[in-house]
């Protein structure tokens, strides 16, 4: 019985590694397509690798590939991906502004308040899995302070750490929610793009229904109504609110 299931995890292993190596043949495969600027190619490639996980960095690769075929939806589109899942990568960040600013529908962004803004920009700092380490890094100093305080032997020593623990806890809070909260946006993804030339946005969801504003490829949006079967309920950053069809855009 010890040898059958000795078998079974040697294989299950033999197997993950295989896998992985798969997959490390096929990047290198698709970067050097990349690299050669053989973006057609490139692409099919990324998209198979993407089939065995999410992975910001194919993600902003195919980004680039579209952007440079100078398809502006599909670049957005995946840049955006790339962006749920690692926000604090200034490259990203940049090339994904310089192709929104290739887009036909110029929305300028409702103000928000100084403290939200602040507080959006320190949320999209880094990613889950930064969030996260940097939780478990301030919780072990503060556990080191804790220890300093309960058996430091100078009075100094033992204020210092009790002081340093308290603001370490607020920082381990901080790293959770703001994990938690990436977490959860990368879940409950309501995000969209435009990828069709254009297309109207109605007052009902219905093509009899009046239309409100038209929008263009490459357009971000956020659904807030996934209820009807072909259209979702739609709001720009600037307020606008309206119906959609379904088959015009694609999910972040």
């Amino acid at each position: 019985m010890k040898n059958l299931i000795l078998y079974i995890l040697c294989s299950l292993f033999s197997l993950s590694v295989s896998a992985e190596g798969d997959v490390q043949a096929l990047k290198a495969k698709a970067d050097k397509a990349y690299s050669f600027e053989r973006y057609e190619e490139a692409i099919p490639i990324y998209k198979e690798i993407i089939q065995d996980g999410e992975s910001a960095d194919v993600y902003y690769n195919l980004g680039n590939c579209y952007y440079r075929l100078d398809d502006i939806a599909q670049s957005i589109l995946w840049y955006e991906r790339a962006y749920l899942l690692n926000p604090g990568d200034a490259d990203l960040r940049v090339n994904l502004q310089l192709a929104r600013s290739k887009t036909v529908d110029k929305i300028v962004p409702e103000e928000e308040l100084l403290f939200v803004r602040w507080y959006h920009s320190l949320l999209n700092m880094m990613s889950v899995n930064a969030w996260i380490w940097t939780g478990i890094i301030f919780f072990v100093v503060m556990q080191v302070c804790l220890l300093l305080y309960f058996f430091g032997q100078r009075m100094v020593v033992r204020k210092s750490g009790f002081y340093c623990a308290i603001v370490l806890f607020v920082f381990v809070v901080m790293s959770n929610v703001f994990a938690i909260q990436q977490r959860g946006r990368q879940q409950n993804r309501d995000g969209a793009v435009v990828i069709e030339s254009s297309v109207a946005v109605k007052s009902t969801p219905a093509d009899a229904g009046t239309d409100l504003f038209l929008l263009h490829s490459g357009t971000s949006m956020k659904i807030i109504d996934q209820s009807m079967q072909d259209w979702y309920q739609i709001r720009l950053s600037d307020g606008k609110e309206g119906w959609i069809s379904a088959k015009a855009i694609e999910v972040i």
